[in-house]
Protein backbone atom coordinates (compact mmCIF):
# COMPACT_ATOMS: atom_id res chain seq x y z
CA UNK A 1 0.00 0.00 0.00
CA UNK A 2 1.20 3.25 -0.94
CA UNK A 3 -0.06 6.10 0.44
CA UNK A 4 0.67 10.29 -1.09
CA UNK A 5 0.07 13.10 0.55
CA UNK A 6 0.88 16.49 -1.48
CA UNK A 7 1.67 20.15 -0.23
CA UNK A 8 2.58 23.68 -1.47
CA UNK A 9 0.58 24.76 -4.73
CA UNK A 10 -1.19 28.49 -4.57
CA UNK A 11 -1.50 31.33 -6.58
CA UNK A 12 1.46 33.08 -8.33
CA UNK A 13 1.63 35.60 -11.48
CA UNK A 14 3.03 34.50 -15.06
CA UNK A 15 6.85 34.04 -15.09
CA UNK A 16 7.04 32.97 -11.59
CA UNK A 17 7.71 29.92 -9.67
CA UNK A 18 6.18 27.62 -7.44
CA UNK A 19 7.21 24.29 -5.72
CA UNK A 20 5.16 21.41 -4.83
CA UNK A 21 5.94 18.11 -2.59
CA UNK A 22 4.51 14.98 -2.07
CA UNK A 23 5.53 12.98 0.69
CA UNK A 24 4.89 9.20 0.00
CA UNK A 25 5.11 5.71 1.97
CA UNK A 26 5.09 2.17 1.50
CA UNK A 27 6.61 2.66 -1.60
CA UNK A 28 7.88 0.04 -3.88
CA UNK A 29 11.74 -1.15 -4.21
CA UNK A 30 11.59 -0.40 -7.94
CA UNK A 31 9.11 2.64 -8.67
CA UNK A 32 7.31 5.65 -11.07
CA UNK A 33 6.43 8.36 -9.38
CA UNK A 34 4.90 11.08 -11.43
CA UNK A 35 3.19 14.66 -11.54
CA UNK A 36 -0.07 15.29 -13.48
CA UNK A 37 -2.15 18.16 -13.62
CA UNK A 38 -5.66 18.17 -14.86
CA UNK A 39 -7.78 21.62 -15.94
CA UNK A 40 -11.16 22.36 -15.92
CA UNK A 41 -12.52 20.39 -19.10
CA UNK A 42 -9.27 19.16 -20.12
CA UNK A 43 -8.14 15.71 -19.90
CA UNK A 44 -5.55 14.57 -17.04
CA UNK A 45 -1.58 15.02 -18.50
CA UNK A 46 1.68 14.53 -17.41
CA UNK A 47 3.97 16.74 -16.48
CA UNK A 48 6.83 14.75 -15.28
CA UNK A 49 7.78 11.28 -13.86
CA UNK A 50 11.48 10.08 -11.91
CA UNK A 51 11.88 6.49 -11.03
CA UNK A 52 13.80 4.74 -8.35
CA UNK A 53 16.74 5.29 -10.21
CA UNK A 54 16.36 8.64 -10.58
CA UNK A 55 15.90 9.12 -13.88
CA UNK A 56 13.98 11.69 -15.15
CA UNK A 57 11.09 12.32 -18.00
CA UNK A 58 9.26 15.23 -19.43
CA UNK A 59 6.70 16.28 -22.48
CA UNK A 60 7.46 18.68 -24.50
CA UNK A 61 4.88 21.56 -22.67
CA UNK A 62 7.38 21.34 -19.48
CA UNK A 63 10.43 20.47 -20.56
CA UNK A 64 13.31 23.08 -19.05
CA UNK A 65 10.91 25.22 -17.05
CA UNK A 66 9.81 22.45 -14.99
CA UNK A 67 12.08 19.96 -12.85
CA UNK A 68 11.04 16.96 -10.75
CA UNK A 69 13.35 15.23 -7.94
CA UNK A 70 12.88 13.52 -4.83
CA UNK A 71 14.53 13.20 -1.11
CA UNK A 72 15.25 9.56 -0.57
CA UNK A 73 16.05 9.76 3.19
CA UNK A 74 12.61 11.91 3.41
CA UNK A 75 10.17 10.39 0.87
CA UNK A 76 9.46 13.51 -0.59
CA UNK A 77 9.13 14.02 -4.24
CA UNK A 78 9.21 17.10 -5.60
CA UNK A 79 8.08 19.15 -8.34
CA UNK A 80 9.72 23.20 -9.43
CA UNK A 81 8.01 24.91 -11.44
CA UNK A 82 9.68 28.25 -12.92
CA UNK A 83 8.13 30.88 -15.78
CA UNK A 84 4.93 29.78 -14.97
CA UNK A 85 2.16 30.41 -17.73
CA UNK A 86 -1.68 31.15 -17.30
CA UNK A 87 -1.80 27.73 -19.37
CA UNK A 88 -0.27 26.01 -16.28
CA UNK A 89 -3.42 26.60 -14.08
CA UNK A 90 -4.75 24.02 -12.95
CA UNK A 91 -4.86 20.83 -10.25
CA UNK A 92 -1.73 18.98 -9.43
CA UNK A 93 -1.72 15.75 -8.59
CA UNK A 94 1.68 13.45 -7.57
CA UNK A 95 0.80 9.31 -8.57
CA UNK A 96 3.02 6.40 -8.13
CA UNK A 97 3.34 2.95 -9.66
CA UNK A 98 5.80 0.02 -9.27
CA UNK A 99 8.66 -0.80 -11.10
CA UNK A 100 10.50 2.02 -13.23
CA UNK A 101 8.26 4.19 -15.90
CA UNK A 102 7.43 2.86 -18.89
CA UNK A 103 7.16 4.51 -22.35
CA UNK A 104 3.16 5.03 -21.25
CA UNK A 105 4.50 7.23 -17.92
CA UNK A 106 2.34 9.83 -19.71
CA UNK A 107 -0.91 7.72 -19.33
CA UNK A 108 -2.95 7.92 -15.51
CA UNK A 109 -3.86 4.63 -16.45
CA UNK A 110 -0.04 3.41 -15.42
CA UNK A 111 -0.50 4.23 -11.92
CA UNK A 112 -2.18 2.70 -8.81
CA UNK A 113 -1.84 5.61 -6.28
CA UNK A 114 -2.60 9.18 -6.26
CA UNK A 115 -2.24 12.12 -4.01
CA UNK A 116 -5.25 14.48 -3.19
CA UNK A 117 -4.16 17.31 -5.50
CA UNK A 118 -3.66 20.89 -4.70
CA UNK A 119 -4.40 23.80 -6.91
CA UNK A 120 -1.97 25.74 -8.80
CA UNK A 121 -3.06 29.40 -10.28
CA UNK A 122 -1.58 31.60 -12.41
CA UNK A 123 -2.34 35.02 -13.20
CA UNK A 124 -1.31 36.83 -16.21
Amino acid sequence: QVQLVQSGGGSVQAGGSLKLSCSYSGHYAKYCLAWFRQAPGKEREAVAAIDSDGRATYPPSTQGRFTISQDYAKNVLYLQMNSLRSEDTAMYHCAAEGGYCSGAFHRPSEYTYWGQGTQVTVSS
